[in-house]
């Protein structure tokens, strides 16, 4: 049987991607900058990038190995509700929802957080 990692387990692997993000969205929004300003194209706030890189980076991740680099430095992966790989959609599904504020606010309601409740995902140890 799988073990659910823990909440620290859990924060550990936030820190360590929204860290990945953070510096990818910034490197991608100063680039952006350089043309805005060279190229008069249309300008868009850092928080864009950074939305947008989030949902990016874990569907990419945790679609092709079922992990994130927080993950992977923490020995955990996502599984679906029979303890296999999730499907394309799953991770979609998890991803979008991670996005809301309200997702840390249901773990002392439902055990887990929003976007694996929804999505009838786990994160465990491997």
């Amino acid at each position: 049987m799988m073990q659910n990692v823990g909440i620290g387990t859990r924060v550990i692997n936030f820190l360590i991607d929204t860290a990945i993000i953070f510096l990818i969205s910034y490197i991608a929004a100063q680039t952006w900058k350089f043309y805005v300003f060279y190229y008069h194209i249309i300008y868009f706030p850092f928080y864009y990038f950074f939305f947008a890189i989030t949902v990016m980076y874990y569907v990419f991740f945790e679609f092709l190995f079922a992990r994130t680099p927080g993950k992977w430095l923490s020995f955990s992966k996502v599984v679906n509700a029979n303890g296999a790989k999730p499907s394309f959609i799953q991770i979609l599904i998890r991803s979008v929802i991670r996005l809301t504020i309200i997702d840390c606010f249901f773990i002392p309601f439902l055990d887990k957080s929003l976007h694996d409740y929804v999505s009838k995902t786990n994160v465990v140890e491997v």
